[in-house]
């Protein structure tokens, strides 16, 4: 009896994978089928566009050309700033560039805040600084030769079966 139980359970486990046949390139794992879905520089600058929309509604409510009530173009802004959030984790390089997404970040949550409470000149300062900070970021992703070279060891040096004498050398 407990081989017969043995056998239905495989045979059912079995027969449940084999239900879910998927292509190779539809099968996620993890956190990974949530973002990746561009570049890091095309997230940069899908960032700025969603930063520079909300700049723009800003200025439209400023200026009183928004239709509707106050509510409804702050509605606006904020689901732009929303969306510029969001956009944010596909810029994912190195650590380096991670530390300074998460504090440009920042200034987009800081700048949502200040819409909500009402207060448009600190959300245009804020977002104006978020802005600068996320194109700064580009400047962050391209390692020049230099510091290639520099950050080479004897190690990968051996791995990569290159030669390179100045590798890992003190001075």
């Amino acid at each position: 009896m407990k081989l017969l139980k043995s056998a239905v359970v495989a045979t059912t486990l079995a027969l449940s994978l084999g239900g879910f046949s998927t292509s190779a390139s539809a099968v996620c794992l993890g956190m990974a089928c949530m973002y990746n879905k561009m570049t890091p520089i095309e997230g940069i600058d899908a960032t700025l566009g969603q930063v520079n929309e909300a700049l723009t509604a800003i200025q439209v409510r400023n200026s009183g050309g928004a239709a509707g009530s106050d509510k409804d173009s702050d509605d606006v802004i904020v689901n732009h700033i929303k969306e510029a959030l969001k956009l944010t984790k596909e810029i994912n390089a190195n650590d380096k560039l991670d530390r300074n997404r998460n504090r440009a970040n920042d200034y987009l949550k800081k700048a949502r805040a200040a819409v909500q409470a009402g207060d448009l000149p600190k959300a245009t300062e804020d977002l104006e600084e978020a802005g600068k900070r996320f194109a700064g970021l580009k400047s962050m992703i391209d390692l020049t030769q230099a510091d290639r070279v520099s950050q080479q060891t004897n190690m990968l040096n051996r791995i990569l079966d290159t030669t390179d004498t100045a590798a890992g050398t003190r001075k």
